[in-house]
């Protein structure tokens, strides 16, 4: 099953520190570091890196060599990304030492997408694909628009969170990924979500899939000692949606695995680069279950 990601590129500038900042206040970095992440390249890594057949849309700038080098290396097909005069999106991330971060991001190329990029990519699928796509791109509606028109399913993580761009799409979005305070703004805006499955991700309490009809399925988080949980939603979605687009039947083994995933890209610094391989993941789970 190919997974279509119409999603940002982002240069992550990692600060360490030892707390957060106060407004007016200057603080000395403990340490820095540069990756590769953006929430639609992390999905995407993390898709690919659990077995699943990733396209990432996205665009970079003039300065984009060194991350599009990167995400080919991760093992994500390309040829969909496209090159424009803009600069190459970027964050800037502070993590204290207790792992908890706070980020600001320059959208740059991640919103230079164009309906003729989206056109193309769509008409290059195969029949059966899924869409999925984030708040870090433009075109959003135009996205979720032509994917349904062209009969593809749609999941949709609608970070950095915009209510009014969710509401403008969710009646034609499959799957709805949202961590719980998102969740909570949905509801208070439209009480009633059915027809569309959601996963809602619970930080360290773990994630909760909800089906179009109701039904709800929740999978704890494995107790682990995080060192940086940039990017970890975004690995737990990925790594999911690479499972069940494939076998949808077989919803507790993607909660699972996409747990397992988390549970390690948590422990290691960065977000895309912190990504476990399938077989990490596998040991990962048969070790949990030995212990059990």
């Amino acid at each position: 099953m190919t997974i279509l990601n119409f999603g940002s590129i982002n240069v992550d500038l990692v600060y360490a520190l030892e707390r957060m900042p106060q407004p007016g206040e200057t603080l000395s970095a403990r340490s820095f570091q540069q990756f590769l992440g953006g929430k639609g390249v992390n999905q995407s890594v993390a898709i690919a890196a659990s077995g699943g057949n990733v396209r990432h849309i996205g665009a970079v700038g003039p300065d984009g060599d060194w991350a599009l080098g990167r995400v080919s290396a991760l093992g994500v097909f390309t040829d969909h990304i496209a090159r424009v005069e803009t600069a190459t999106g970027h964050a800037i991330i502070f993590v204290d030492t207790s792992a908890e971060n706070m980020i600001v991001i320059h959208g740059g190329a991640n919103q230079a997408l164009s309906e003729s990029q989206i056109d193309v990519a769509l008409a290059d699928a195969p029949s059966g694909a899924w869409v999925l796509l984030q708040n870090e791109t433009n075109l959003t509606v135009e996205i979720v628009t032509k994917a349904k028109q062209a009969g593809f399913k749609v999941a949709y993580s609608p970070a950095p969170f915009d209510e009014a761009r969710a509401l403008a799409v969710i009646d034609q979005i499959d799957l709805m990924a949202v961590n719980q305070y998102e969740a909570e703004a949905l509801r208070a805006a439209r009480p009633d979500l059915s027809g569309t499955a959601l996963l809602i991700t619970h930080g360290a309490k773990g994630a909760e899939f909800i089906s179009a009809e109701g039904r709800r399925h929740f999978q704890a988080a494995f107790p682990v000692q995080p060192v940086d949980t940039t990017g970890a939603g975004d690995t737990f979605l990925g790594a999911f949606l690479a499972h069940y687009c494939q076998t949808p039947d077989q919803l507790a083994d993607a909660l699972r695995y996409a747990a397992g995933a988390a549970a390690l890209q948590v422990q290691k610094p960065g977000a895309a680069v912190a990504i476990p391989s399938k077989p990490e993941v596998e040991a990962f789970l048969a070790q949990q279950a030995r212990a059990s």
